[in-house]
């Protein structure tokens, strides 16, 4: 029996999964799915890199939220009490303010020259008794005022000014209030002076 042709073994049909037009079309949707999936995975990791960004962002956004509405909330509490005491304060020195200005209009008032020589009597003894009502008034009400911290600083209303003398040692205070009970006593002394000379110039004209 005759043996075909070697060629007759290469040359493999038309259309035969094996050939080389074959193969190199699988190569190519292969490569091509490659790329696909390629893209689809740098798709996934830019997704998972964002979503990672996002859960960060967001992380971080709860905790700040929290932490601010904590110092928010306790900040609130704090003004709430500083706007109530300053309420307070505010109404005892407007309480304050309307007995200081009435006790020195009646002060103010007070002229001897102008009684009548047989009231004279009991025109001082009203006066000096409006001069201890404001004494008294003076000495209950405004140390109150020192004793009331500012709300800026941490110092007292009592620091500057009209207070000083009550600060510094035993022997300080001391001075202080004997300078203030001199100064409340000066007006009772005046107005006996007063009085007295009133009296004497009218007893002289007789």
């Amino acid at each position: 029996m005759p043996t075909p042709p070697r060629d007759q073994f290469l040359d493999l049909p038309e259309g035969d999964p094996l050939s080389t037009e074959h193969l190199d079309e699988k190569v190519q949707q292969a490569e091509q799915q490659e790329q696909v999936l390629k893209r689809q995975l740098e798709t996934i990791e830019k997704q998972k890199r964002e979503f990672a960004d996002l859960s960060r962002r967001q992380e971080a956004l709860i905790t700040g939220r929290n932490d601010l509405a904590d110092k928010l909330t306790r900040a609130l509490v704090v003004i709430e009490r500083e706007a109530m005491e300053a309420s307070k304060r505010l109404e005892m020195l407007q309480t304050m303010d309307t007995s200081f200005h009435q006790h020195l209009d009646t002060l103010e008032a007070i002229n001897p020259k102008l009684w009548d020589e047989a009231d004279i009597n009991k025109e001082l003894t009203r006066a000096m008794a409006s001069v201890d009502d404001a004494r008294g008034e003076y000495s209950r009400s405004f140390p109150r005022v020192g004793a009331m911290p500012e709300q800026t600083g941490g110092t007292s209303a009592s620091d500057p000014g009209l207070t000083a003398d009550y600060a510094g040692g035993d022997a300080k205070d001391f001075i202080g209030w004997l300078k203030i009970g001199f100064a409340f006593s000066l007006p009772l002394i005046v107005l006996g002076l007063i009085a007295l000379v009133v009296i004497a110039s009218r007893l002289s004209g007789k």
